[in-house]
Formats: structure tokens, C-alpha cells, sequence
């Protein structure tokens, strides 16, 4: 079986293959320039292989050749960013089909800013001439608990498996709503969604308090904490269970360790709370360092997440790959979203077997600026490039993720979390006069 998976940019450096195994298989794919090398299909971490790449330039190499330079090239100097657009997966055990010159795509605009957002998206891809059709559901985190809402939510779970793609907003789960389990959760637990991928970098042009930053956060998504698994055993007395398996742990460990080997990623960072929850954090931990031992030429470490927060937002040029559990994975997705511009410049991917999901990497619903216009779209615009990538519509996903970075950067036309004044609107026009100007 084999991946795909959104990545990073600046050439990678593929190892040497090491020890066969013939349970091992390979989809090779590229979406934007083919990097330099290729780790060989017959290696171990190939199991569960995720392809990617990223943004940036690269230099093109015939596919045919690069098996064998992955084997003679020692190492490659990541370049500087020279565009930035995102690129996802490409995997043919799901890949969409074409009808009609089109694809269909699952659209969940979500809740709060959902709707503005979405609108975006679906303006700036209509302008482009992007092959895509939306099939959208309007399903709801506010308004649950009811007959409609529910039909909703399975109608959104019929239409991403018959898809098998989708672009998302946030979906509402409310806090004071007992018995109720959070949409989100429950849409990747049903489809078995089960790594989060979100790519924290720096936007050229944009000043933030730290500059280098360059780091990748992979969550587990499907268990931990978010399993929903709580009761009232008496009164006044909760208990919540916290689930982690070796299967799980394994499965994510393999995705980051295959996600850093593909990106010129030279550590990978296992993130837990050991001391405390010795049994469950520390089967994650054990399993990690068990499967590190197939990647010896990584450097590998692990941190509590204590001090893990704490570092992030004091020196975070120290991390790469960072890979943890659920409910870490959305602490400290949010801590690197704030050291690059916040949540609305951050995009996300969640891959599984048979669905690919593609999201703002950290989860803000915005109910308190819904409908003011107020809403940056980024996210989600840059969301969808990453989707058109995944689809091999490489050239739409580069118009559209440079004249997103291109409106940032140069800094006239900013919303408000970034320290403009622009409207929704005016951002979204902003992006398709830069896409214009370059045809």
C-alpha cells in the first residue's frame, strides 16, 4: 500500500536504499519539479511511503535516473524560497476521477468564517479555469443534536468517500454540549484520516519575532484524547480515556520518518508527556525509538511537551520534523501558527487510506468575526492549492499559491490579523489581480 502526503519546500536529499523487502511497494509521483532522488522501493520505510513535495524551485531530473542518483548524491544545500506554493499527494489508490474534464471535490465550507472563506476559494478557482466541481454539504458543528443535522454529517461522509477528496472548514463543536462528539473528530475517525500534516514556515515579506523558522508538525488524528471516550461515573466524578496503540504510534511514527527522508528533513522530534502518563505516552515514545531504529540516518530525540511549547516559541529554528499525539498535535500546531502570521496564513492536509482531506492547518472556527468580512482566506485558498497539487494541476496550484504569497509579501493589502485593514474581499481581489498580471 502506498501514500502520498503534503510536504515542504527546498530540494530534498533521498538516501541510499537500504535492506529489500519484498512486502515493500512504491507509487512514484511527482507534482511540481522532480527532486533530485528517490528512496528505492524495495526499502523498509517504503511500506508505508509518503510521497511529497513542496514549494520552491527544483531542478529537473528525468525520472527514469533517479533511483540511481539517490545512491551516488550525498547531500543537497536547500535553496532559498524563490515561490512558495504548496504541494500535496499523489496516490493512485485514491485519486479522484475525471468526468467531463472535471473533477468532483467534496466542499464542507464549515462554520463561522467557513462560508466567506470557501467563497474564496471557489472565485479565485473559477477564475483560473480550474477543472473542479464541487459537491457541497453544508453540514454544521452549531446546530447538532437534531435529525437534519446529523443526515447532514453522513451525507458529508458518503459524498468525501465517493470523492475521495475534500476541501474543509472548520466544523463548530460546542463546549457546553455534553454526549455530543466534535464533527471533525468523528468525520476522521469514521474515514480513518489519521495523520495531520501542518507546515509552519515563514512568508517572505512578512516579519514575525522569529526569522529561519522551518519546522513540521504530524498528529496523530484518530486516537489519544479525542477518542471521546468519557463518563460520569459519579457524581461530580469524570473520567476520560485516553487510547494509544503500538498499531497507531507505528503508523504515525512511519509517516514522519518517511515525510523527513522525503524532504531533506534531518530530524525528527517525538513529542510526549512520558513522565506523567508512563503507560499510554509512553508506548508512543517506546514505539517511536522502536521504529526509528529502520531510519539510522536521522537524528531522532524526544521531548516533553511541556518544554516543547516552551522552546517553540523561544528558539524553534532547533526543530524539523516534530510527530505526537492528538492532543499535543493541536497545542502546538497553534504555537507555530503564531510564529509565522497566525491561523489564517497556515494550510493543512489529512491523509488516510482511501480519503484525502484538505484544511486551514490550525482549526479556528471564528464565530466571533462571521460574516463582518473581516475573515483571511489565506488558509483556505492555499488549502485548495494543495489539493489542486494532489490532482497534478500543478499549474493552476503555482498561480494560485504565488499570488497569495506575492499579496502578503508586498504588504498593501493585508486582513486584519496580519495588521491590515482588508476586507474578505478585497484580499480575494487582491490575489486574482496578481494572478492577471502574470498571465
Amino acid at each position: 500500500m502506498s501514500f502520498g502526503l503534503a510536504c515542504r519546500e527546498d530540494p530534498p536529499f533521498f538516501p541510499a536504499p537500504r535492506a529489500a523487502s519484498q512486502s515493500s511497494s512504491i507509487i512514484l509521483s511527482f507534482l511540481f519539479l522532480p527532486p533530485p532522488g528517490f528512496p528505492h522501493p524495495a526499502s523498509p520505510h517504503c511500506t508505508v511511503l509518503y510521497l511529497v513535495k513542496m514549494f520552491g524551485t527544483r531542478t529537473v531530473q528525468p525520472a527514469k535516473s533517479l533511483f540511481r542518483r539517490a545512491a551516488a548524491q550525498p547531500s543537497i544545500v536547500r535553496s532559498p524560497i524563490a515561490a512558495r506554493s504548496f504541494a500535496t499527494v499523489q496516490q493512485d489508490i485514491f485519486k479522484p476521477t475525471k468526468y467531463g474534464g472535471k473533477y468532483t471535490v467534496t466542499l464542507i465550507p464549515g462554520d463561522g468564517i467557513g462560508a466567506e472563506v470557501a467563497e474564496s476559494v471557489k472565485t479565485i478557482f473559477k477564475a483560473d479555469n480550474v477543472p473542479i466541481e464541487w459537491e457541497q454539504v453544508d453540514v454544521s458543528g452549531v446546530d447538532t443534536g437534531n435529525k437534519h443535522s446529523e443526515e447532514l454529517f453522513k451525507e458529508s461522509i458518503a459524498s468525501l468517500r465517493r470523492n475521495k477528496l475534500g476541501l474543509k472548514g472548520i466544523l463548530f463543536t460546542p463546549v457546553e454540549r455534553s454526549g455530543h462528539q466534535s464533527f471533525n473528530v468523528a468525520l476522521r475517525q469514521e474515514l480513518d484520516i489519521f495523520a495531520s500534516v501542518v507546515l509552519i514556515k515563514n512568508i517572505p515579506g512578512y516579519k514575525t519575532r522569529h526569522d529561519n523558522v522551518d519546522l513540521c508538525i504530524i498528529r496523530e488524528n484518530t486516537e489519544g484524547e479525542y477518542s471521546g471516550l468519557e463518563h460520569q461515573s459519579v457524581q461530580g466524578v469524570v473520567e476520560s480515556l485516553k487510547i494509544i496503540t503500538r498499531a497507531k504510534s507505528e503508523r504515525i511514527a512511519k509517516f514522519a520518518f518517511s515525510f523527513a527522508l522525503a524532504n531533506n528533513r534531518k530530524k525528527v522530534t517525538c513529542i510526549h508527556k512520558a513522565n506523567i502518563m508512563k503507560l499510554a505516552d509512553g508506548l508512543f515514545r517506546s514505539t517511536f525509538h522502536k521504529t526509528a531504529e529502520n531510519y539510522p540516518t536521522l537524528e531522532v530525540n524526544d521531548m516533553i511537551v511541556d518544554n516543547a511549547s516552551m522552546q517553540a516559541v523561544s528558539r524553534p529554528q532547533q526543530f524539523d520534523v516534530m510527530v505526537m499525539p492528538n492532543l499535543y498535535g493541536g497545542i502546538l500546531s497553534n504555537i507555530g501558527a503564531a510564529l509565522v502570521g497566525g491561523p489564517g496564513v497556515v494550510p493543512g492536509c489529512n491523509m488516510g487510506r482511501d480519503v484525502a482531506v484538505f484544511e486551514p492547518g490550525c482549526r479556528h472556527v471564528g464565530l466571533d468575526i462571521k460574516g463582518k468580512d473581516q475573515a483571511n482566506p489565506s488558509a483556505m485558498i492555499l488549502s485548495g492549492s494543495m489539493l489542486l497539487r494532489h490532482l497534478g494541476l500543478d499549474d493552476h496550484a503555482n498561480r494560485i499559491s504565488k499570488a497569495v504569497y506575492d499579496v502578503i509579501g508586498e504588504g498593501k493589502t493585508r486582513t486584519r490579523d496580519m495588521g491590515g485593514q482588508a476586507t474578505t474581499h478585497e484580499f480575494t481581489r487582491a490575489v486574482l489581480d496578481k494572478m492577471e498580471a502574470a498571465l
